[in-house]
């Protein structure tokens, strides 16, 4: 009865920056799904009941963390120009029904498993429907099929006329209103809290509603509180540097997408004390905002307030990631996956703007996405590196990411909690990829 794995005559990268590259390398894992030993190729005895696997060379690093998706949406383009008489029918009509929810579920599973198969081991889900995310990570732990790691938010919390809401959301115009929505996630089995603190660019009706203040920050501030005296961290929707300020004044733990800064944010992100743990890490969504901002229309189908809002935002949320580098603010990585042109499995598009748009490199933006992630996250003692003692969650590719990042387009093998996923395989959307493929393959083209 086979008892691990053997992963032989490997590259390991590990991904922490500060340790290099080790060749010829051997990890044992064990059945429990913990990784067991790590050492040279040569140095190390595979216990005969444990499965070999000789790797040939190939490089083994930490399975990818997304600490920004949406499991409801694969990507595909959508008009955001939709009627809202049209879209209240739909909601009530197609999608809160025993149908609509079962195929909403089919969906949601179907996308994590296409970016557990593309590499992303662990996801952190900013919004959903129905509690849909609850019941998804459930079953995982359940061990009812083989998922990435989960870490679910239910239902966004908003305002009146909010981004997200009604639909997305749940509404609340006080303090009290908004505790009480903590706690209705929090009954519902949540792992964090995602609140809208600005509007955003998907249900924005004119230009500049994307960043709009829209929560207060005694609202912030009753979220945080409620959330963090049972431990669970609060994510923050903010697309304007105001929103940033009163989001880091309340004490939210994760800017999501971010704005510029000026010295009050600054350290306001470097030390917190309403936060958590002391401080406020930002996870842009650069290939979230990049298509719509700066591709031609003819080419997105998008209209002229969402190009323009998109605009707005993707370069103010640029320019404080940029600051962000420069001050040494905790960074994560996010993709936004859902958003139309955004999928499931290229989050290696994110990385490669982030190597091309900042001073960071290519080992730089690896610990970003996945120790630097694990700890914003906070299971950075679980997963994030490759380590004795932690989870089994690993990829295997051909070529070395560290000499070109799209290697991690094409993972050949991939291992969640110790279960070995042999021949990934990943669907994808041509039409999606044909349209970034023209930017990612032209020598010529400037951000």
């Amino acid at each position: 009865m086979k008892r691990g794995y053997a992963f032989k005559s490997c590259n390991v990268i590990y991904g922490d920056a500060g340790r290099s590259i080790d060749r010829n390398m051997t990890i044992l894992i064990h059945e429990k799904g913990l990784i067991e030993k790590i050492g040279k190729a040569s140095d190390v005895v595979i216990p005969e009941d444990y499965e070999t696997i000789d790797l040939a060379g190939e490089y083994v690093m930490p399975g990818l963390i997304n600490a920004h998706v949406h499991l409801f949406a694969d990507g595909k383009p959508f008009t955001l120009s939709v009627n809202e008489r049209l879209l209240k029918f739909a909601f009530h009509h197609i999608l809160d029904t025993k149908l609509g929810r079962n195929v909403l579920k089919k969906r949601m599973k179907r996308n994590a498993l296409t970016a557990l198969h593309s590499g992303v081991t662990t996801m952190r889900s900013v919004g959903e429907f129905f509690y849909t995310d609850v019941k998804l990570r459930d079953e995982i732990k359940a061990n009812q099929f083989v998922g990435p790691n989960l870490q679910v938010s239910g239902y966004f919390l908003s305002v009146t006329g909010g981004h997200g809401a009604p639909y997305l959301a749940l509404v609340g115009d006080s303090p009290w209103e908004a505790r009480r929505n903590v706690r209705i996630n929090v009954k519902n089995g949540v792992d964090l809290i995602k609140i809208c603190v600005t509007g955003g660019v998907t249900d924005a009706k004119t230009v500049g509603e994307a960043g709009r203040l829209q929560m207060t920050e005694e609202e912030v501030a009753t979220i945080c509180e409620e959330a963090h005296k049972i431990g669970i961290r609060v994510a923050a929707h903010v697309e304007s540097t105001e929103g940033v300020r009163i989001a880091l004044k309340g004490g939210v733990d994760t800017i999501e997408h971010g704005a510029e800064m000026d010295e009050e944010i600054i350290q306001l992100y470097k030390n917190n004390p309403k936060a958590l743990k002391g401080y406020t890490a930002v996870i842009p969504t650069l290939q979230a905002g990049y298509p719509s901002a700066k591709l031609d229309t003819s080419l997105t189908k998008l209209n002229a307030t969402i190009k323009e809002n998109s605009r707005l935002v993707y370069d103010s949320m640029l320019k404080g990631l940029q600051q962000a580098i420069e001050h040494d603010i905790k960074i994560g990585v996010g993709t936004d996956a859902a958003m139309s042109f955004v999928t499931h499995y290229d989050i290696w598009r994110e990385l490669d703007h982030l190597i091309r748009q900042t001073k960071l490199n290519t080992a730089q933006v690896i610990e970003r996405v996945t120790k630097s992630n694990a700890e914003i996250l906070g299971i950075d003692h679980l997963t994030g590196t490759i380590d004795i003692g932690k989870q089994a969650d690993l990829i295997v590719m051909k070529h070395n990411p560290l000499d070109n990042i799209k290697a991690l387009s094409n993972v050949t093998m991939v291992m969640v909690n110790g279960n070995l996923i042999q021949t990934p395989s990943v669907t994808r959307i041509q039409e999606v990829d044909e349209l970034l493929d023209t930017v990612w393959d032209s020598t010529s083209y400037e951000y």
